[in-house]
């Protein structure tokens, strides 16, 4: 059975899964080029068929991960700005409007008549109706979850998130024949990933992409006002009977609450409102979580859902004495959802025991060899030096050893919102001055966001405190580091955590010979690794991709499949 599963909604994605396996997966702002691409896939579902040659009538069953669907919007700038703006006036007669039709069927037929568009566009490509299907938004969080590292009847499923069909989280465990049973579940209006998409747009930055930047910012701010801050957020929520949470009296739809932030954090400092919000968080749901456990019996624990993007809270949860075992769904957001929508259909369909755990992000399209042939040659064109080393991975390390920054594009890309090697941005991790340079002249990133780190696998214990021995391939899971001085710039600079990905020769031996040299160098089994894009853009996908942000920033060398470019200095 050939199954194309689609997230249809924010960060569009699709993936292909034959018999269980995953072939390939790709995210829609990739082609397109425009951050957190929502809508329908088209263009990564045709570049996936192409990648496996086969025709839209060769799919077996089409599933949708969600009935509610968004709009084909991508974050352009102007995008940006509407985006904010849409929270700021959720009190105007048009936010009332949105309210009031909030639980009413209006709403429902609005989505059904954007998925019907969605579909159409399916239908024209000679895909028959019968084989289109959906799955309930959570059921497919907690799909990934539970499929992701391999199905375990012990486990605890738990996904949280902004909200997705009306509900925020929800709790759920194998029954007797292996398929997940929903056990609890939270109503949207009392989310806190709404919560922080609301405050992210108070702090006038981006919802729905900059809530990582409040996060980065809460180690910075510590003391009574951050206590004061953490108690303002603490007093609208509370635990229920039922084990689930809601809003305090009073409190409104999280949605639609930001003039009731703005009242209570007025005269707040921006980086105690951040220190608030992460330690309200991390407190709340760690607790709500570790109250689970206790009622099931359960220790090994699965989680999914955009919520779990935040680090930090997953370091406070994987801590917990009752946590054997922990699995976060790598880039766990809508974006996954197409893999847990085909993985739930399957289960449906009596084959779950086809489903194989994933074992690999890397599932885009791999460049040809004549692109990169072709993307070398706009490289002279443009004056650079282009080179041919007899071992790619030796010359990267060599000019990493040296402080310089290679950027790589190699094999498939990463699915998901994090680099992991393969479209990286790759810097010496204990010097700071190069971390600098990756900001200012590349990333153009927020001054105070910190780096992250690749490691060997061999030298992982060396910088990396993990009692539990959590596997963590996916930047998904942060630790208290050690040795600090010498990975000093792919840490948190505040705090001295850490958030790596543990590289093994199985699992990427090209990326794993490039630490490996580096290794050999300067006796350090890690790099600086963030990924290939300017601020606001997306990962870059093709080597054409990559030379653009060579074109555009102070990004001087590139690792481009065997070709090593070199940018003069003032070159353009």
């Amino acid at each position: 059975m050939l199954i194309c599963g689609i997230n249809a909604s924010h960060t569009a994605s699709a993936v292909l899964i034959r018999d269980g396996h995953v072939l390939s997966a790709l995210q829609e702002e990739r082609p397109t080029r425009v951050k957190n691409q929502s809508g329908y896939p088209g263009q990564a579902i045709t570049a996936l068929l192409a990648q496996e040659g086969v025709d839209w009538k060769d799919v077996d069953a089409w599933v949708f991960g969600g009935y509610e669907t968004y709009s084909e919007l991508g974050m352009k700038e102007s995008d940006r700005s509407a985006r904010i703006r849409s929270y700021k006036n959720m009190l105007s007669p048009l936010g009332q409007v949105k309210k009031l039709l909030r639980n009413t069927p209006l709403r429902k037929r609005v989505h059904a008549k954007r998925r019907e568009s969605q579909i159409q566009q399916l239908l024209s490509q000679g895909v028959m109706r019968s084989k289109i299907h959906t799955i309930e938004h959570h059921r497919c969080h907690a799909a990934t979850a539970y499929y992701g590292p391999g199905a375990d009847r012990d486990s605890l499923v738990i996904t949280v998130d902004g909200a997705g069909d009306s509900l925020c989280a929800t709790v759920s465990v194998p029954d007797a024949n292996g398929q997940l049973k929903r056990i609890a579940s939270v109503d949207e209006s009392h989310s806190v990933g709404n919560l922080w998409s609301v405050i992210t747009a108070l702090l006038s930055m981006v919802p729905l992409e900059h809530e990582y930047k409040l996060m980065g910012m809460a180690p910075y701010a510590e003391g009574e006002r951050a206590e004061k801050a953490k108690a303002i957020f603490s007093q609208a929520f509370q635990t229920t009977d039922d084990g689930t949470w809601k809003r305090t009296p009073g409190v409104p739809d999280m949605m639609f609450s930001y003039e009731y932030w703005r009242k209570h954090l007025e005269f707040t400092r921006f980086d105690h409102v951040c220190a608030g919000l992460q330690a309200f968080t991390e407190e709340f749901l760690t607790n709500w979580v570790r109250s689970w456990l206790l009622k099931t019996g359960r220790r090994k624990l699965r989680l999914s859902g955009g919520v779990f993007l935040n680090v930090k809270l997953n370091k406070s949860i994987a801590e917990l004495p009752e946590v054997d075992d922990l699995f976060i769904f790598p880039s766990c957001g809508d974006e996954t959802n197409c893999f847990g929508a085909a993985w739930a259909f399957m289960a449906d369909q009596g084959l779950a025991e086809q489903i194989e755990p994933l074992k690999t992000l890397y599932l885009g399209p791999p460049p040809q060899p004549d692109e990169f042939t072709r993307s070398a040659d706009k490289a002279r064109e443009l004056g650079w030096q282009v080179t041919t080393p007899p071992v790619i991975e030796a010359a990267i390390a060599e000019l990493l050893a040296r402080g310089e920054v290679v950027a790589r594009v190699s094999g498939r890309e990463e699915f998901g919102a994090r680099s992991l090697g393969n479209r990286a941005i790759l810097a010496d991790p204990s010097r700071l001055d190069v971390a600098k340079v990756v900001n200012k002249a590349i990333k153009c990133r927020d001054f105070w966001m910190p780096f992250a780190p690749s490691v060997m696998a061999e030298h992982a214990d060396r910088h990396v405190r993990n009692p539990k021995n959590l596997t963590a391939p996916y930047m998904i899971l942060a630790f208290d580091s050690q040795n600090t001085e010498e990975v000093r710039a792919a840490c948190h600079p505040e705090d001295a955590t850490i958030r790596p990905q543990i590289v093994t020769r199985e699992n990427n031996a090209s990326y794993h010979r490039v630490i490996e040299e580096f290794h050999r160098r300067t006796g350090r089994g890690t790099i600086l690794n963030t990924s290939l894009n300017i601020h606001g853009e997306p990962i870059v996908s093709t080597p054409d991709d990559a030379i653009s942000v060579m074109q555009r920033s102070g990004l001087h060398y590139l690792a481009l499949g065997p070709y090593l470019i070199a940018k003069p200095a003032g070159a353009t």
